[in-house]
């Protein structure tokens, strides 16, 4: 699966910086490699990238006018099959012609079914976002600082202060509140389901890259 950063490194620093002054330039590398391994964390515990792109699916005709695409939202639909016949776009005038119509998350045939039938349905469509949605930036910056302040009490379950008080840290992969921020997003995967990347001109392999 292909990633891509879901924040910068000065969104990040500005988080981090508690005073007047800049956050300091010591640590910008560290902060580029935990940004680069907090957005692919996020993006496998979505079980989709953010960034947008074309995607084919395969799927089992559910005998129904209507299927739920995996990735969202979708922008464009780029072909469509089912049992190996072509289906064409809707037409576009309001008019009751047969075809396919699509919204951000489904897509419905006029005069046309989905065959009950084990993987007999191909879509190919873009889906994605150009850029990355606040709260999920928000929430690889929250997720980065979490992991750079616990780099010096890595392994560390509880500690003692010397007002007596224990201090207990956290264990959980990631806080409660991104959690929530992310679980929108995340990606539910249909029975009868197969994706991959659309294989590119410059790049035909990924055919072949089930996700």
């Amino acid at each position: 699966m292909p990633y891509g950063d879901l924040t910068t490194l000065a969104d990040v620093k500005a988080w981090l910086q508690t005073g007047q002054n800049p956050f300091p330039a010591t640590d910008d590398a560290l902060l580029q490699r935990l940004i680069a391994g907090a957005s692919e964390f996020i993006q496998n515990w979505l079980g989709r990238p953010i960034a947008s792109a074309d995607w084919l699916e395969t799927r089992d005709g559910t005998g129904g006018q209507l299927l739920a695409f995996a990735n969202i939202p979708v922008t464009a639909v780029l072909s469509l099959t089912i049992d190996g016949l072509a289906i064409p776009p809707a037409p576009a005038d309001g008019s009751v012609g047969a075809g396919y119509t699509f919204t951000p998350t489904e897509l419905a045939l006029r005069g046309y079914v989905f065959t009950r039938r084990p993987q007999n349905t191909i879509v190919t469509y873009t889906a994605g976002y150009t850029a990355t949605p606040a709260d999920i930036a928000q929430a690889c910056i929250e997720l980065v600082a979490r992991h750079y302040r616990e780099r010096t009490r890595i392994g560390e379950v509880s500690k003692a202060l010397g007002s007596g008080e224990t201090v207990t840290f956290s264990q959980k992969d990631m806080p409660d509140a991104v959690k929530t921020a992310l679980a929108s997003y995340r990606a539910v995967m249909p029975a009868g389901f197969a994706r991959r990347l659309a294989p590119t001109a410059t790049d035909p392999a990924l055919l072949g890259a089930v996700l």
